[in-house]
């Protein structure tokens, strides 16, 4: 069965734009739980645009399902993570003027950094997972830096705008999931899945778990955030069933 984690960062992004207290990712967090998600997400930028330490922390005291942060590779943010202990560690790259994350973290460039990384955060009993593109030599360095998971970046998917990339694009995807569960890693998938495109995403072979935020967050202003979970899991599911069969 594939898991479901949801991103709240867009919760706190909307709390920024006012400076205020509300929205609270604390209450977001919950209510997706009970909602029945297995994970929530937060991505602890270094400039801390959305998510800050007293949310992290916050948020360590109260969810119950699994905690997931993304992180960079940065001193200061591992400090952090070895003391909030989530239950697993994404890393990801991080640019100050991009918007959202783009792109994969390049393990192949950055592999010494990436490998102690991954060395400190285990010794602390943090799961690893790498955020990356679906390429060969990303996939394999992942595996040589000792992550338990590697989480494929489904973005160029998802923001394909013809026919023929988008297949062109599912395709590396698969072929990466496949890579990837031959060298025993775990595989995840997140960045750009929404309602409409979730059915292609779940051809990829051996997900364990997708990380959702702002197609969620986006219909929950429309029909409640409980609603908009209970639909992405319904859609995860059922199909996810039909085809095990």
């Amino acid at each position: 069965m594939i898991t479901l984690g949801i991103n709240i960062d867009h919760v706190a992004s909307l709390r920024e734009a006012r400076k205020g207290i509300e929205p609270d990712p604390l209450w977001a967090a919950a209510l997706c739980e009970l909602a029945g998600c297995d994970c929530i997400t937060v991505h602890l930028r270094e400039d801390r645009r959305h998510i800050n330490d007293n949310d992290l922390n916050r948020l360590r005291k109260s969810v119950q399902s699994k905690l997931n942060l993304e992180m960079a590779a940065e001193k200061k943010i591992i400090a952090i993570a070895k003391k909030i202990k989530p239950e697993q560690a994404t890393l990801v790259p991080e640019k100050r003027e991009e918007v959202t994350t783009e792109g994969g973290l390049d393990v192949v460039k950055n592999f010494r950094k990436i490998k102690a990384t991954v060395s400190a955060l285990k010794k602390s009993n943090i799961a690893v997972s790498l955020f990356i593109d679906p390429l060969e030599k990303q996939i394999k360095a992942s595996q040589e830096t000792g992550a338990q998971y590697i989480e494929l970046h489904t973005g160029a998917f998802a923001n394909a705008k013809k026919e023929k990339e988008s297949r062109k694009e599912l395709t590396k995807l698969i072929e990466g999931a496949r890579f990837a569960h031959e060298l025993n890693l775990r595989i995840n998938a997140g960045h750009g899945i929404n309602y409409l495109n979730i059915k292609e995403i779940l051809k990829i072979p051996y997900l364990e778990e997708l990380n959702i935020g702002h197609s969620i967050i986006s219909r929950a202003i429309f029909v409640g955030l409980p609603q908009a979970v209970k639909e992405m899991l319904t859609l995860i599911r059922d199909y996810s069933l039909l085809l095990s069969k």
